[in-house]
């Protein structure tokens, strides 16, 4: 089976509580699909944890969940990604989970933006 490769980024409008805990939910669900994922956030300690072009370029699929303008945002605009505010990837996880599941089949470039 082939192993899935994500990244992802997280931060909110205060960039505290919910950055965190958006990614730490992100590892776990992602661990329970088996696949790998990379996650930075974008808080209040400014950005840790910052992803690669060479990250970026071998992840099957991004995930920008965010309640604000991503740093470095065009990084991602080659690839294929679902992106969600971050207070409704916390209300449901499995809607965004979803969405990802079918993006990893569609052509690179594919963006999808759910509300």
């Amino acid at each position: 089976m082939m192993v899935r490769q994500l990244v992802a980024v997280t931060a909110c409008v205060s960039g505290v509580a919910h950055t965190y805990m958006a990614a730490e939910r992100l590892e776990k669900l992602c661990q329970l699909e088996n696949w790998v994922i990379r996650i930075e956030t974008q808080g209040a300690l400014g950005i840790e944890c910052a992803l690669t072009e060479e990250d970026i370029r071998h992840a099957d699929l991004a995930l920008l969940i965010t309640d604000i303008e991503l740093a470095g945002s065009e990084r991602f605009e080659q690839c294929r990604y679902v992106k969600c505010g971050i207070n409704a990837f916390l209300r449901d996880p499995q809607k965004v989970m979803i969405a990802v599941r079918k993006l990893l089949s569609a052509p690179q470039h594919t963006q999808l933006i759910l509300a």
